[in-house]
């Protein structure tokens, strides 16, 4: 018997941050463009920052970090939630931005994180048993909000996968 599944996922965009009603939203996206500039990308040029919001308001921010041997490299996105972990145990994470200089033209959308990342994003929301919301950010400051990690990696590998 054949059996077909369907599902979905679906985002907000908006055109300029500044427009986003929560105002904290606005804070976190300005932080991971603010990030950008500490990235140590010298060897990809593709300079990428994050931010956290935590359910107390404190924003965290990181970004990538690159080695000459790639795959020691880290992405913002877990340089930022590592940190988190490390120095925030037992906070949950209210919302994380991304945020990169890749030139965004038209209604293209800003680059995604990558399948790492929204596997240990993914983790962190299964551990928290709360959604985290998702702003990805291109460099004319358009926003794409996702509300919870789970929309970004259907199929996922999670506890109940072991």
């Amino acid at each position: 018997m054949k059996k077909e599944i369907h599902f979905s996922s679906s985002f907000h965009w908006h055109s300029n941050f500044a427009d986003l009603v929560d105002q904290r939203y606005r804070e976190l996206c300005e932080a991971s463009k603010e990030a950008i500039k500490m990235a140590n990308a010298r060897y990809s040029n593709y300079p990428v920052g994050a931010a956290i919001l935590l359910e107390n308001g404190l924003i965290i921010k990181g970004n990538n970090q690159e080695n000459a041997v790639y795959p020691l490299s880290l992405c913002a996105e877990r340089v930022t939630l590592f940190s988190v972990s490390s120095n925030h145990p037992g906070l949950n994470i209210r919302a994380l931005a991304v945020a990169t200089e890749k030139e965004i033209s038209g209604d293209r959308l800003p680059p995604f994180p990558c399948g790492s990342c929204r596997q240990v994003l993914l983790e962190t929301e299964f551990r928290q048993d709360q959604n985290i919301t998702l702003l990805v950010v291109g460099s004319n400051h358009s926003v794409c909000i996702i509300e919870k990690i789970s929309d970004l990696l259907p199929f996922a590998f999670g506890p109940e996968s072991l």
